[in-house]
């Protein structure tokens, strides 16, 4: 997972808004910015096609704490 510091470099970079923002609200703009879907935390039963997303390893762990 990234930090706070890495995420908000790249919302900067992609003149991404982060302001009132959760982590994952964060990355799923980025995720949009970078022309993805915004999946972030949202893969069911650890099941994640997007096997070169920057995101995947945080976004299985996050998923299996939301369900």
């Amino acid at each position: 997972m990234m930090t706070q510091k890495e995420l908000l470099k790249l919302a900067k970079k992609y003149h991404v808004s982060h302001s009132g923002l959760s982590n994952i609200e964060l990355i799923r703009k980025l995720q949009q910015s970078e022309g993805n879907f915004d999946c972030y935390a949202r893969a069911v039963d650890g099941v994640c096609d997007q096997s070169e997303c920057l995101w995947r390893d945080g976004c299985l762990t996050e998923s299996a704490g939301c369900h």
